[in-house]
């Protein structure tokens, strides 16, 4: 029996402003239907979504809406009395409460695994347990079409897998965004892809996407290709002259002036879908093997007259270079974890050593670092003109030019930070974030509200830095793509660690893995990993093309830094981009590739002396 049809947009244009948005979205949602709707951040997902809800009206375009079918949507705003209570504020998602509360039973259903006590007031919540109430309120009724934005922001794991059961099970048509990979894959059937304007759909589900829209852009490529050599053809017949009066004529040349036309768009919109940020490799600055190690650290909260711990005789040594991901339940001690790493609290008792040479770099998911007020020019380079990579006055890069490596278009420099959206405004703390990521970086739930591309170019970013790294993330895809431990806080103060990312922590709480695949003491304690395990391999010294490369190194680094001189003394001109955009990008794109041509020689350079030293 065919499913029924129960929103239904043909043809929808929108623009905002002067600036087209939707350009013929064609989309069907039918019973029980499972879809992910993805889309770089900025692309319309959110307008998207309060269209299908009647909120705003297309420009044209035609829309069907079953009669009588429901829409829920999970808010990103939480309107809420005080007062009330988390239940109450619940069932306000029933579209037809029963006057006695009959239906009460359908709260605890979504309450308990949300984590959320059912008696509490609103008005008492944090900001995590208020968006965790917003979706057990859109969870509640189960309307007929149910629209998810980024639910699992502030779940904590087992949340989250709850949340994948439920919606799979689920009556409801769902429609959701979210950054998580590996919760799209698990109960997604369908994908709107909104690109370029228009809306894409992939038949198979996410856990099939990337291959599918690999293969799209592959034959976009040839098709592009195909009609690149038609050019040809009909410029080669150009040549031999045109007579404006044979109809005929004028007619093909007509024809080559649209083709001229439809592959310079088609070109723009193909390098637009394969556009990633760019970056220059994070460098971390150099330090002691140590970074920071706990000895024995306990710490402890009042609550309710009662001493709760944290952390209970706990030691761990955390070396440069370590990449260790942080995960667990909301409450268990992540924060508190954090705060006495890097000196905001004091252990009760025990040692914690933190090395005087640490230099960090904090990514709050909280985005306090960022005013709403302030433009995003203002945000990086307050002083001037110039952010410094590395806090390095010698690698100065103009602030356009590093936030266009951002996708920010250079247009909106002087926007002010409140009228980006979440996701663009998490892209601008992370360009805050990298431009001095100093030796140890801590990420604390960084893909939040991020699209699929930027969360790319993270994981390409942190693959190349050499420092300490620390990410607080229940984004179980990112952690396997980026770490190589995972610690676990699973409340009561007990903490293990595994060696992996978060497939090889699960694996280990199955039992499916030998004790070497990871390692997890009784107590919950990590051990201490030891600086004597690892024996260097033995250094040889220089051979003769070393030694020629180690004397030619320091006279090509002065040409490089004087040729680097040169090419910001031309970028400093401010009305370039004004007067020659084209000429602001290629002097950009040059002095991103002088640097990095630099930094490699310079790390030549110190590799052969060490080397030479030996």
């Amino acid at each position: 029996m065919a499913k029924r049809q129960l929103l239904s947009l043909e043809d929808i244009a929108l623009s905002i402003g002067n600036t087209p948005l939707f350009q013929g979205v064609n989309l069907h949602v039918h019973e029980g239907d499972k879809i992910c709707l993805i889309g770089r951040n900025g692309a319309g997902k959110t307008t998207l979504m309060r269209l299908i809800m009647g909120q705003i009206k297309a420009d044209s375009g035609a829309s069907f809406r079953y009669p009588g079918c429901t829409i829920g949507y999970l808010a990103q705003q939480v309107d809420f009395s005080d007062n009330e209570t988390v239940r109450d504020f619940v069932m306000h998602g029933l579209a037809h409460k029963p006057e006695d509360d009959q239906l009460s039973y359908r709260a605890d259903i979504v309450l308990a695994p949300l984590g959320l006590d059912p008696d509490a007031l609103m008005g008492h919540l944090s900001g995590g347990q208020l968006r965790r109430a917003a979706l057990a309120q859109a969870l509640v009724d189960e309307p007929d079409i149910l629209l998810l934005d980024e639910p699992t922001n502030h779940l904590d794991l087992e949340a989250i897998q709850w949340l994948e059961q439920f919606l799979a099970a689920s009556r409801s048509a769902i429609i959701c965004v979210s950054h998580d990979r590996t919760f799209l894959s698990n109960f997604t059937s369908t994908v709107f892809w909104l690109e370029q304007g228009v809306v894409r759909i992939c038949p198979s589900g996410y856990a099939g996407f990337e291959e599918w829209a690999d293969g799209l852009l592959e034959l976009e490529a040839r098709t592009l290709h195909n009609l690149n050599k038609k050019l040809q053809v009909e410029l080669d017949w150009t040549q031999g002259g045109v007579s404006a009066r044979r109809k005929r004529n004028q007619r093909r040349l007509n024809e080559l002036h649209r083709l001229r036309e439809k592959i310079r768009a088609d070109k723009a919109a193909l390098a637009s879908k394969k556009a990633t940020i760019e970056l220059d490799p994070l460098a971390a600055t150099a330090s002691s093997k140590i970074a920071v190690e706990f000895k024995n650290v306990t710490k402890s909260f009042e609550r309710d007259g009662k001493k709760i711990p944290i952390v209970q005789d706990f030691s761990l040594r955390i070396l440069r270079g370590d990449r260790i991901g942080i995960l667990g339940p909301n409450g268990s001690g992540k924060s508190t974890f954090l705060k006495l790493l890097i000196g905001e609290l004091e252990p009760d008792s025990g040692f914690i050593f933190r090395n005087k040479k640490m230099e960090l770099a904090y990514f709050d998911q909280h985005r306090t670092a960022l005013d709403p007020n302030k433009s995003l020019w203002n945000t990086l380079a307050p002083d001037g003109d110039y952010v410094f990579i590395g806090g390095d006055p010698k690698r100065p890069r103009h602030v356009a030019a590093y936030l266009k490596n951002f996708m920010f278009d250079p247009k909106r420099v002087r926007d002010d930070v409140g009228t980006l959206s979440g996701g663009m405004q998490n892209r601008l703390m992370l360009a805050r974030t990298l431009i001095n990521p100093g030796n140890l970086m801590i990420l604390d739930e960084p893909t939040n509200d991020l699209d699929m591309d930027t969360l790319d170019m993270l994981q390409d970013i942190l693959a190349d830095y050499a420092g300490t790294l620390l990410i607080v993330s229940h984004d179980r895809d990112f952690l396997d793509r980026t770490v190589t431990e995972v610690m676990a806080f699973e409340g009561n103060a007990h903490i293990t660690s595994t060696m992996g990312g978060y497939s090889d922590y699960l694996a280990s709480k199955g039992g499916g893995r030998t004790a070497a695949a990871g390692k997890t003491k009784a107590t919950g304690t990590p051990a201490a990993k030891s600086l004597s395990t690892a024996t260097p391999a033995p250094r040889r010294r220089l051979d003769g093309k070393e030694q020629r490369e180690l004397q030619q190194l320091p006279d090509r680094i002065a040409k490089l830094e004087a040729k680097l001189a040169d090419l910001h003394q031309q970028l400093a001109d401010p009305q370039l981009y004004v007067r020659d955009p084209a000429r602001f990008d290629a002097l950009a794109a040059e002095i991103t590739a002088t640097q990095a041509a630099t930094d490699t020689a310079m790390a030549r350079w110190m590799a052969l002396e060490e080397k030479a030293a030996v």
